[in-house]
Protein backbone atom coordinates (compact mmCIF):
# COMPACT_ATOMS: atom_id res chain seq x y z
CA UNK A 1 0.00 0.00 0.00
CA UNK A 2 1.47 3.23 -0.96
CA UNK A 3 2.07 6.01 1.68
CA UNK A 4 -1.02 8.10 2.35
CA UNK A 5 2.06 11.38 3.20
CA UNK A 6 4.58 12.74 1.16
CA UNK A 7 8.02 12.83 3.30
CA UNK A 8 9.87 16.29 2.55
CA UNK A 9 13.09 17.01 4.12
CA UNK A 10 11.45 19.63 6.14
CA UNK A 11 7.38 18.77 6.68
CA UNK A 12 5.63 15.88 5.75
CA UNK A 13 2.36 15.97 3.92
CA UNK A 14 -0.13 13.96 4.66
CA UNK A 15 -3.13 13.43 1.82
CA UNK A 16 -5.23 11.00 2.22
CA UNK A 17 -8.40 13.16 2.63
CA UNK A 18 -7.43 15.50 -0.34
CA UNK A 19 -8.75 14.34 -4.17
CA UNK A 20 -5.43 15.99 -5.65
CA UNK A 21 -1.97 14.52 -4.26
CA UNK A 22 0.94 15.50 -4.32
CA UNK A 23 2.32 15.88 -7.84
CA UNK A 24 5.89 16.68 -9.92
CA UNK A 25 4.42 20.00 -11.49
CA UNK A 26 3.06 21.16 -8.04
CA UNK A 27 6.22 20.90 -6.19
CA UNK A 28 7.73 22.68 -9.14
CA UNK A 29 5.36 25.42 -8.77
CA UNK A 30 6.11 25.40 -4.99
CA UNK A 31 10.23 25.71 -5.95
CA UNK A 32 9.83 28.30 -8.73
CA UNK A 33 7.15 31.06 -7.92
CA UNK A 34 9.17 34.15 -6.89
CA UNK A 35 8.61 34.32 -3.36
CA UNK A 36 11.41 34.96 -1.70
CA UNK A 37 11.23 38.50 -0.62
CA UNK A 38 7.09 38.59 -0.07
CA UNK A 39 5.94 39.50 3.49
CA UNK A 40 2.63 38.05 2.62
CA UNK A 41 1.31 35.05 0.58
CA UNK A 42 -1.36 33.60 -0.54
CA UNK A 43 -2.36 30.26 -1.87
CA UNK A 44 -5.24 29.90 -3.77
CA UNK A 45 -7.23 26.05 -3.67
CA UNK A 46 -4.29 24.87 -0.80
CA UNK A 47 -5.77 21.29 -1.44
CA UNK A 48 -2.88 19.14 1.04
CA UNK A 49 -1.85 22.85 1.87
CA UNK A 50 1.85 22.26 -0.23
CA UNK A 51 2.23 25.57 -1.93
CA UNK A 52 1.84 27.51 1.27
CA UNK A 53 4.34 24.65 3.13
CA UNK A 54 6.73 25.52 0.40
CA UNK A 55 6.96 29.16 0.81
CA UNK A 56 7.04 29.25 4.13
CA UNK A 57 10.25 27.37 3.96
CA UNK A 58 11.57 29.27 1.30
CA UNK A 59 10.75 32.68 2.83
CA UNK A 60 11.13 32.62 6.32
CA UNK A 61 9.36 35.79 7.55
CA UNK A 62 6.74 35.76 5.21
CA UNK A 63 3.10 35.59 6.35
CA UNK A 64 1.38 32.55 4.56
CA UNK A 65 -2.28 32.58 4.27
CA UNK A 66 -4.55 29.79 2.31
CA UNK A 67 -8.04 29.49 0.95
CA UNK A 68 -9.43 25.99 0.14
CA UNK A 69 -13.72 25.35 -0.22
CA UNK A 70 -13.26 21.54 0.28
CA UNK A 71 -14.12 21.09 3.94
CA UNK A 72 -11.99 17.79 4.32
CA UNK A 73 -8.88 19.46 2.42
CA UNK A 74 -9.43 22.40 4.28
CA UNK A 75 -8.70 20.16 7.89
CA UNK A 76 -6.08 18.51 6.07
CA UNK A 77 -4.59 21.00 4.88
CA UNK A 78 -4.60 22.85 8.69
CA UNK A 79 -3.06 19.82 10.36
CA UNK A 80 -0.88 19.66 7.78
CA UNK A 81 0.16 23.83 8.68
CA UNK A 82 0.15 22.91 12.46
CA UNK A 83 2.57 20.04 12.19
CA UNK A 84 5.09 21.72 10.40
CA UNK A 85 7.81 23.93 11.26
CA UNK A 86 6.33 27.25 10.28
CA UNK A 87 2.80 27.09 12.43
CA UNK A 88 2.56 30.45 13.24
CA UNK A 89 3.32 31.89 10.46
CA UNK A 90 0.48 29.59 8.52
CA UNK A 91 -2.75 30.23 8.35
CA UNK A 92 -6.22 28.42 6.85
CA UNK A 93 -9.31 29.81 5.62
CA UNK A 94 -11.69 27.05 5.11
CA UNK A 95 -14.03 29.19 2.71
CA UNK A 96 -14.65 29.94 -1.15
CA UNK A 97 -12.24 32.71 -2.73
CA UNK A 98 -15.19 35.22 -2.68
CA UNK A 99 -16.08 34.62 0.72
CA UNK A 100 -12.50 35.23 1.41
CA UNK A 101 -12.28 38.26 -0.64
CA UNK A 102 -16.01 39.59 1.02
CA UNK A 103 -13.75 40.14 3.94
CA UNK A 104 -11.58 42.57 2.30
CA UNK A 105 -8.44 40.80 3.33
CA UNK A 106 -5.15 43.14 3.09
CA UNK A 107 -3.23 43.30 -0.47
CA UNK A 108 -0.70 40.33 -1.00
CA UNK A 109 2.65 40.64 -2.08
CA UNK A 110 2.55 37.13 -3.77
CA UNK A 111 -0.63 35.09 -4.70
CA UNK A 112 0.08 31.17 -5.93
CA UNK A 113 -2.15 28.73 -7.28
CA UNK A 114 -2.77 25.69 -8.95
CA UNK A 115 -5.92 26.39 -10.61
CA UNK A 116 -8.67 23.99 -11.91
CA UNK A 117 -7.55 23.31 -15.53
CA UNK A 118 -10.34 20.26 -17.63
CA UNK A 119 -12.36 21.95 -19.17
CA UNK A 120 -14.15 19.46 -21.31
CA UNK A 121 -12.77 16.20 -20.53
CA UNK A 122 -14.34 13.73 -18.95
CA UNK A 123 -15.23 14.16 -15.28
CA UNK A 124 -13.95 12.20 -12.41
CA UNK A 125 -16.82 10.37 -10.34
CA UNK A 126 -15.29 11.80 -7.24
CA UNK A 127 -16.87 14.76 -6.63
CA UNK A 128 -13.56 16.61 -4.77
CA UNK A 129 -11.53 15.01 -7.65
CA UNK A 130 -14.06 16.85 -10.15
CA UNK A 131 -13.59 20.21 -7.90
CA UNK A 132 -10.27 20.23 -7.78
CA UNK A 133 -9.42 19.27 -11.57
CA UNK A 134 -12.49 21.05 -13.64
CA UNK A 135 -13.58 24.58 -13.87
CA UNK A 136 -17.27 24.78 -12.99
CA UNK A 137 -19.68 27.71 -12.47
CA UNK A 138 -19.15 26.56 -8.62
CA UNK A 139 -16.03 26.26 -9.06
CA UNK A 140 -12.56 28.27 -9.17
CA UNK A 141 -12.67 30.29 -12.76
CA UNK A 142 -9.71 31.41 -14.54
CA UNK A 143 -11.80 35.05 -14.97
CA UNK A 144 -12.51 34.39 -10.86
CA UNK A 145 -8.68 33.97 -9.79
CA UNK A 146 -7.61 36.78 -12.25
CA UNK A 147 -10.12 39.48 -10.85
CA UNK A 148 -9.72 38.49 -7.05
CA UNK A 149 -5.27 39.01 -8.00
CA UNK A 150 -5.92 42.31 -9.55
CA UNK A 151 -8.17 43.80 -6.38
CA UNK A 152 -6.13 42.01 -3.64
CA UNK A 153 -2.40 42.32 -5.11
CA UNK A 154 -0.33 44.89 -4.16
CA UNK A 155 0.67 47.61 -6.41
CA UNK A 156 4.29 45.46 -6.98
CA UNK A 157 2.48 42.57 -6.39
CA UNK A 158 2.94 39.40 -8.49
CA UNK A 159 0.43 36.32 -9.14
CA UNK A 160 2.39 32.79 -9.89
CA UNK A 161 0.03 29.96 -11.93
CA UNK A 162 0.51 26.52 -13.47
CA UNK A 163 -1.27 25.25 -15.94
CA UNK A 164 -0.98 23.13 -19.40
CA UNK A 165 -0.23 25.23 -21.97
CA UNK A 166 -3.64 25.88 -24.07
CA UNK A 167 -5.35 26.56 -20.38
CA UNK A 168 -2.14 29.03 -19.84
CA UNK A 169 -3.15 30.59 -22.73
CA UNK A 170 -7.22 31.50 -21.83
CA UNK A 171 -6.01 32.19 -18.66
CA UNK A 172 -3.44 35.18 -19.80
CA UNK A 173 -6.58 36.30 -21.48
CA UNK A 174 -8.97 36.50 -18.94
CA UNK A 175 -5.23 38.02 -16.74
CA UNK A 176 -4.75 41.24 -18.82
CA UNK A 177 -8.74 41.72 -19.22
CA UNK A 178 -7.82 41.90 -14.93
CA UNK A 179 -4.97 44.27 -15.67
CA UNK A 180 -2.50 41.72 -15.27
CA UNK A 181 0.48 40.78 -17.78
CA UNK A 182 2.95 38.23 -17.88
CA UNK A 183 6.60 38.76 -16.32
CA UNK A 184 8.27 35.45 -16.19
CA UNK A 185 7.07 32.14 -18.23
CA UNK A 186 8.81 28.86 -17.04
CA UNK A 187 7.77 25.92 -19.94
CA UNK A 188 8.12 22.51 -18.08
CA UNK A 189 8.82 19.64 -20.51
CA UNK A 190 9.55 15.68 -19.90
CA UNK A 191 12.80 15.74 -21.15
CA UNK A 192 14.44 18.49 -24.10
CA UNK A 193 12.84 18.77 -27.34
CA UNK A 194 9.81 17.16 -25.85
CA UNK A 195 6.15 18.82 -25.83
CA UNK A 196 5.81 21.24 -23.13
CA UNK A 197 3.89 19.68 -20.41
CA UNK A 198 2.95 22.59 -17.86
CA UNK A 199 3.53 26.33 -17.93
CA UNK A 200 4.50 28.22 -14.58
CA UNK A 201 3.45 31.94 -15.37
CA UNK A 202 4.09 35.00 -12.83
CA UNK A 203 1.97 37.84 -13.59
CA UNK A 204 2.62 41.49 -12.81
CA UNK A 205 0.88 44.71 -13.52
CA UNK A 206 3.67 45.62 -15.42
CA UNK A 207 3.26 45.37 -19.32
CA UNK A 208 6.11 44.18 -21.22
CA UNK A 209 8.44 41.56 -22.55
CA UNK A 210 8.87 37.94 -21.00
CA UNK A 211 11.37 36.24 -19.38
CA UNK A 212 10.98 32.69 -20.87
CA UNK A 213 13.19 29.51 -20.08
CA UNK A 214 12.20 25.82 -21.39
CA UNK A 215 12.65 23.28 -17.94
CA UNK A 216 12.94 19.81 -18.53
CA UNK A 217 12.00 16.98 -16.05
CA UNK A 218 14.74 14.70 -16.84
CA UNK A 219 18.04 14.05 -18.73
CA UNK A 220 17.46 13.55 -22.43
CA UNK A 221 18.47 9.80 -22.72
CA UNK A 222 17.46 9.07 -19.20
CA UNK A 223 14.64 9.08 -16.63
CA UNK A 224 17.56 10.87 -14.25
CA UNK A 225 16.65 14.36 -13.35
CA UNK A 226 18.18 17.27 -15.37
CA UNK A 227 20.98 19.44 -13.46
CA UNK A 228 17.90 22.41 -12.74
CA UNK A 229 15.53 19.92 -11.49
CA UNK A 230 18.11 18.60 -8.63
CA UNK A 231 18.88 22.41 -8.23
CA UNK A 232 15.59 23.90 -7.26
CA UNK A 233 14.08 20.89 -5.97
CA UNK A 234 17.27 19.95 -3.58
CA UNK A 235 16.18 21.48 -0.36
CA UNK A 236 12.68 19.76 -0.77
CA UNK A 237 12.73 16.06 -1.88
CA UNK A 238 14.76 13.42 0.58
CA UNK A 239 16.51 11.59 -2.77
CA UNK A 240 18.14 14.78 -3.81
Amino acid sequence: MANSYFQFKQFRVEQAACAMKVCTDACVLGALAPVAVAHRLLDIGTGTGLLALMAAQRNPTAQVEAVELDAAAAQQAAANFAASPWASRLQLHALPLARFAAGQPAPFDHIVCNPPFFRNSLRSPSPQRTTARHTAEDSLTFAELAGFAARFLTATGQLTVLLPPSEMQEFEQEAATAGLFPLTRNVLHHRPGSKALRHITTFGRQQGAVTQQELPLHEADSEAYSSWFREVMGPFYLAL
